[in-house]
């Protein structure tokens, strides 16, 4: 009996999801290399794909207690662009389903750009609700960046088309009136929250971009305002621009 081409396997192995499946018998006894890479490889996968199912449903405490309690709609809010010289403080609001399942949540540091940007879009297609904020560079002068980042984030919690019962904020208290966990690291500890973190984080990202398209020698669109060493030398050599946090060193010694 003819051997069934390698090709034909790594098709048919890229759609399995149970390592207990019947298939498999025949393939642990095919002593050909190229089927034993690629059970190995199989094998990896499922692995890599139960390690970010367990981290998700640990990530999940927070809302499955919640849930528990009655709350039906939890949201989880973060913000990004508080250490930046230039450009706003951005938040996200989010309410996830009960029942979603977003393997590979966490902090957004800590993701690559390609799998932030995937994961924004899944979020966005997922979720019962997403809300933005954004504080300015001129009101982070006026009222200080700790102000301006629960301002921004009260903002996007206005911005959510569906009244949140309860809150998962990322470190900061906020003054409303709906009840509210604060969450040290809660970007990398609770899913609302580190689903928020990825929103805010593409929002001012590519927010950052536009700038760059309107004052290239800063180098926004690759550091986000952040003080790296082309941007400090972009405002040596051509001052700061109209984004700028004037309260914020080393700017203020520009003015």
């Amino acid at each position: 009996m003819k051997s069934e081409a390698i090709k034909d396997i790594k098709i048919k192995l890229a759609t399995l999801t149970n390592p207990n499946d019947p298939c498999l018998i025949a393939l642990r006894a095919d002593q050909r290399i190229g089927v034993q890479k690629l059970l190995q490889q199989f094998y990896r996968r499922l692995e890599k794909e139960q390690a970010l199912k367990d981290q998700y449903f640990e990530m999940t405490g927070f809302e499955r207690a919640l849930y528990q309690k009655g709350h039906r709609f939890v949201a989880g809010i973060d913000e990004v662009g508080r250490g930046p010289l230039a450009g706003p403080v951005v938040a996200a609001a989010v309410i996830l389903p009960a029942d979603v399942e977003i393997l590979g949540l966490n902090d957004s540091k800590q993701l690559s750009a390609k799998k932030r940007a995937q994961l924004y879009c899944e979020i966005q297609e997922k979720a019962v609700a997403v809300g933005i904020g954004v504080v300015d560079h001129e009101e982070i002068d006026r009222i200080n960046i700790l102000q301006a980042s629960k301002k921004a984030m009260l903002l996007a919690l206005a911005d959510l088309s569906v009244v949140p019962t309860h809150l998962l904020v990322d470190a900061v208290k906020l003054d409303c009136d709906i009840p509210q966990d604060n969450l040290i690291k809660g970007d990398a500890r609770c899913v609302s929250i580190a689903a928020a973190s990825i929103i805010a984080k593409e929002m001012r990202d590519n927010l950052m971009k536009e700038y760059h398209q309107i004052f290239p020698f800063y180098g926004f669109d690759k550091n986000a305002g952040y003080g790296t060493k082309d941007h400090l030398q972009g405002i040596a050599n051509h001052g700061i621009c109209a984004i700028h946090r004037k309260t914020f060193a080393p700017i203020k010694n520009y003015l």
